[in-house]
């Protein structure tokens, strides 16, 4: 997928503080957490001369059963950190996940690829035409789910595409 930049703020280890503020943002209902860590990487991204052209920030998707039954999107909480910190406008219901997918934790790297294929559609495309977008998510394993996004994204022609996520990990 041809992207503009990516980057990420941290490298995702077991039993760190990081993962602590994960299991708290994805899982224990504190969507403070998300918004902490989206401050964070925003204060970075905003430094980064390689990020200055970024006109929109799109948080990734999650299926709306997910979003109701967590109450939230962590994307969304982590671009609403960023935007605090960094003005970049935030396109919430640019792009869809149309189809549920189960939690990709337990499962390999084929497997995550397979499973995302076909899962986001663009939903206002006008939002993002002509614009540089970066997709926001909170950890990158296989980027599987990132890459399925954004090549919903650049379906649409004359767009540009970064990615940034709190963390990393392999």
């Amino acid at each position: 997928m041809p992207l503009t930049h990516a980057g990420a703020a941290f490298y995702f280890t077991k039993n760190s503080l990081l993962q602590h503020l994960m299991i708290q943002l994805k899982y224990k209902n504190n969507p403070e957490s998300g918004y902490f860590l989206g401050r964070m990487i925003g204060a970075q991204l905003a430094k980064e001369p390689a990020f200055s052209a970024i006109d929109l920030l799109v948080p990734l998707p999650l299926n709306r059963k997910k979003e109701f039954k967590r109450g939230y999107n962590q994307a969304a909480l982590i671009c609403d950190g960023i935007h605090a910190v960094w003005q970049i406008p935030i396109a919430r219901d640019a792009v869809e996940r149309i189809r549920f997918t189960e939690t990709q934790t337990k499962q390999n790297r084929i497997s995550r690829w397979q499973n995302m294929e076909g899962v986001f559609h663009a939903t206002k495309p006008q939002l993002l035409h002509n614009k540089h977008i970066l997709l926001v998510d909170d950890v990158v394993t296989t980027g599987a789910t990132l890459e399925a996004c954004g090549s919903a994204i650049l379906e649409l022609g004359n767009t540009r595409l970064s990615i940034a996520a709190v963390a990393y990990t392999v």
